[in-house]
């Protein structure tokens, strides 16, 4: 009986271990998550143009006139004329200043928008339209970065399709479209915020020093992302990045020096808004008080009292947001919209606050996120609040007061 012997074991020599490099971290894709986002934006757009068709048609400032005015006409209200005259003459032309009568106090207007509606004007002549051109661009920019955020915190997809929509049917969202700072500060500070959640502090300390250069909500984003890198930071390496957090302080420090030179005064710009908006210091309760006389104690016109009444409405919502956040322990968001309530809310009377709402992201993510718990608080807010932005829209480019 033959027994067959078992097959010797065959040693196989694993070739020396060698240490792979450490992929490199890849660059957030432009996804289809990313391209319906922009699809929303684009037919936002379309839907703002056509509004603003509509009213340059129905409400001519001549009333007898047989010709449309031009598309662009409604867009050129309010503050553009400020931005459009330091784009074209600087802040203080042929020596005017201050010290001249009649002043129109531009210098409270930071340069970062001017600047570029100067650069724009280069290859677009027309001036609204280079300042369209911006807030288009910019936007969406904004809304991908607002998109991704709410994506990035919510942990899911929709949250990010859903940020986008509250925030572009938002009772101001017209001044997305307007030749206003809003959609250029967003298009800077949303990436900034978001690069700080991927802990690429130097992008975002780039981002925040050019969004102070836009308007001075810039120096809160600034606030936020140092306590956010204080509560992240973990290790050495992490706290090498911390010398970038001072660069959002070199744009105002630049602009006050600036000022100073011509002027005498480094803070020229907060006594312009002062003389010109009434932004001097009062006590919360006071300005409180005095925005509630002028939205109800029939003091002023109907149409002024609705826009303050808005305002107290929109100081309430800042406010339970801020709460909201505390109690998530949100606390860098917290602190943003903190700082921009006590610059809102200490104001001889409110002024611009449901404009500044378009700046507050946190509130367009609880938002989302309670429409995915809640599916139908995306349907309320559609059928209620998008109405409302026609309307603001339609004051807005007839030249009455909103926002």
């Amino acid at each position: 009986m033959s027994v067959s012997t078992p097959p010797r074991p065959v040693t196989v020599h694993a070739p020396p271990f060698r240490a792979e490099p450490r992929p490199k971290p890849r660059r957030p894709r432009f996804g289809p998550a990313d391209r319906e986002v922009l699809s929303l934006y684009v037919l936002t757009r379309i839907g703002i143009w056509i509004t603003s068709g509509a009213v340059s048609w129905l409400f001519p400032d001549d009333d007898k006139s047989r010709r449309a005015p031009s598309l662009l006409s409604p867009w050129q209200q309010w503050d553009w004329w400020h931005y459009l005259h330091i784009a074209q003459d600087g802040y203080f032309p042929d020596g005017a200043g201050p010290w001249t009568a009649g002043w129109d106090n531009r210098e409270a207007f930071f340069p970062g928008f001017p600047l570029t509606l100067r650069a724009v004007h280069v290859i677009v002549p027309h001036w609204a339209a280079a300042g369209a051109l911006i807030s288009l661009v910019a936007g969406g920019v904004a809304v991908l970065a607002l998109a991704r955020i709410a994506r990035r915190q919510l942990r899911d997809l929709e949250g990010g399709r859903r940020a986008a929509v509250f925030f572009l049917l938002s009772p101001c969202a017209v001044f997305l479209a307007a030749g206003y700072t809003e959609s250029l500060f967003l298009a800077l500070a949303l990436p900034a915020w978001l690069a700080a959640q991927r802990g690429n502090w130097p992008a975002a300390a780039t981002l925040t020093c050019l969004a102070c250069s836009v308007r001075v909500t810039g120096l809160f984003l600034a606030a936020a992302l140092v306590l956010h890198f204080v509560l992240t930071a973990r290790d050495r390496a992490a706290w090498r990045s911390a010398p970038w957090l001072a660069l959002p302080a070199l744009t105002p420090v630049l602009y006050g020096w600036f000022l100073s030179a011509r002027t005498g005064d480094w803070m020229a710009w907060k006594h312009a808004q002062e003389r010109g908006w009434y932004r001097d210091f009062h006590a919360p309760w006071e300005a409180w008080s005095n925005t509630w006389e002028a939205a109800f104690h029939h003091t002023q016109p109907t149409g002024y009292a609705l826009m303050w009444q808005a305002e107290l409405l929109a100081f309430l919502a800042g406010v339970v947001l801020l709460v909201l956040l505390v109690r998530r322990r949100r606390l860098p968001e917290a602190l943003y919209i903190a700082l921009t309530l006590w610059a809102l809310g200490t104001s001889y009377w409110y002024t611009s606050i449901p404009r500044s709402t378009l700046l507050w992201w946190p509130l367009w993510i609880a938002l989302a996120g309670w429409s995915l718990r809640r599916p139908r608080v995306q349907a309320v807010y559609l059928y209620a609040v998008a109405p409302v932005g026609v309307v603001v829209a339609i004051t807005f480019l007839t030249g009455r007061w909103a926002g």
